[in-house]
């Protein structure tokens, strides 16, 4: 057979707009970077650039299913901003959008690369957070409440400030129920918190049996997981 001149192009050396290189397998293939956009357009919520209630849903099985095989909580947090509704009303949907925004924003900032933060629609948010108790996921719950409780918003020289309600549950390794489940048992925690005067995180203490028992050792282990966090 011929060799192949040095002056021929190869794939590699001439791509094009229809022929590139797939970040999933790192072969040449049609289309790739389009397609993988299309997905991730699937799944986002456009406003926030958070993810959706239809990624949600299937991330939080699959975190359920995690903490059934290997024995790690699941935590999920629901977020509601407090009385959006006169935000609307008062400022506008234009700046309402803006308080959306910001909200996403203070939640990556208050969260692990590796927790999953979604619009779960209009003014609520929800964040799975994976290998995550109930004692950090009530001390992550807290810096989020004081990070939205801090901001501030500038429309025409005068200041918005919002505050948010937050409701928290957890799924242990012994427990069993289903994903709806979960999602009450917080919905039903943030309806607590805004009955009990807003601004505030509310959790029901989960009774600690062998298998969800955290010693020093264990809790020193898991709050470095969260070291990662910024204060910015």
């Amino acid at each position: 057979m011929g060799s192949m001149s040095q002056n021929s192009p190869s794939l590699k050396q001439t791509p094009n707009i229809q022929q590139f290189e797939c970040p999933q397998c790192g072969l040449y293939s049609p289309l790739a970077d389009e397609l993988l956009a299309l997905r991730e357009q699937v799944i986002t919520d456009p406003l926030t650039g958070l993810f959706n209630v239809r990624h949600f849903r299937a991330a939080l099985d699959t975190e359920l299913e995690r903490t059934l095989r290997s024995g790690v909580p699941t935590a999920l947090m629901m977020i509601d901003l407090d009385h959006f509704k006169r935000v609307n009303d008062q400022w506008g949907h234009e700046v309402g959008n803006n308080v959306l925004k910001m909200t996403a924003r203070l939640i990556r900032q208050a969260t692990r690369q590796l927790d999953i933060q979604c619009r779960y629609g209009g003014e609520e948010f929800v964040v799975i957070l994976p290998s995550t108790n109930l004692l950090l996921a009530s001390q992550v719950a807290e810096r989020l409440r004081e990070f939205i409780a801090q901001a501030e918003i500038d429309v025409n020289g005068e200041t918005l400030k919002v505050t948010t309600s937050i409701g928290l549950s957890v799924r242990l390794s012994h427990e069993r129920g289903s994903a709806d489940r979960l999602i009450k048992e917080a919905d039903d925690c943030l309806y607590q918190a805004k009955s009990s005067g807003r601004n505030k995180v509310f959790f029901r203490s989960v009774e600690e049996k062998e298998d969800g028992t955290v010693n020093v050792d264990e809790k020193e282990a898991l709050l470095g997981m969260f070291s990662d966090y910024t204060d910015d």
